[in-house]
């Protein structure tokens, strides 16, 4: 059951990338295409403005699901750093309440817009609104259950001391591989020579 539930939301989070790469191929090709025919043949295509700014939408809010669960939204730790275990699973727990709400006001207030959203039509593409902005109910719903799961995690003392610091800068982990195989081998090389 553990190993199907794993599966499960490893396939989630791929189909959410998936769909993010074809949004940036989506407003790649769009954007590219239409700027090339209005140099080269003084003409455009309508749906070309309006589908790469509905396909930034979806893929700037399917990156926030990405990101929260790989870890890699900015943050500040200066101050995080500084605080006992416990400080860091206080300060932690916070943040993750913080981010339940403000997901949970995404989802209410996308339900509260759901009939005014559902009722106003793409100018170009004539398609409901919702189709754009009901992104807004997975990004919510995603978020909210990701900080439900890791306040869960946290009371059951499930969360490991490196989690609790947020901000991971990028390519760090590989220097800190690096740092640990010097090491080894500085200790090795004084084992050899003793």
């Amino acid at each position: 059951m553990n190993q199907l539930l794993r599966t499960t939301i490893a396939a989630f989070y791929r189909a959410l990338e998936i769909i993010m790469v074809l949004c940036m191929i989506v407003m790649l090709v769009m954007v590219f295409g239409n700027v090339m025919l209005r140099i080269f043949f003084n003409t455009g295509i309508d749906l070309s403005e309006e589908m790469p700014r509905f396909a930034f939408v979806w893929m700037t809010f399917l990156g926030g699901i990405v990101g929260l669960h790989k870890r890699a939204h900015l943050g500040v730790d200066l101050v995080v750093q500084a605080l006992p275990v416990l400080g860091r699973k206080i300060c932690w727990g916070i943040s993750q309440v913080i981010m339940l709400v403000c997901s949970l006001y995404i989802f209410y207030g996308t339900w509260l817009q759901h009939e005014i959203i559902a009722g106003n039509s793409s100018p170009v593409a004539q398609i409901s609104t919702l189709w754009v902005y009901g992104v807004s109910y997975v990004t919510g719903a995603a978020i909210a259950i990701i900080c439900t799961a890791n306040l869960v995690r946290l009371f059951l003392g499930m969360v490991e001391e490196d989690e609790l610091i947020e901000v991971h800068e990028e390519g760090m982990g590989e220097v800190g591989e690096v740092e640990r195989e010097l090491a080894e081998q500085a200790a090795r090389s004084k084992g050899a020579l003793s």
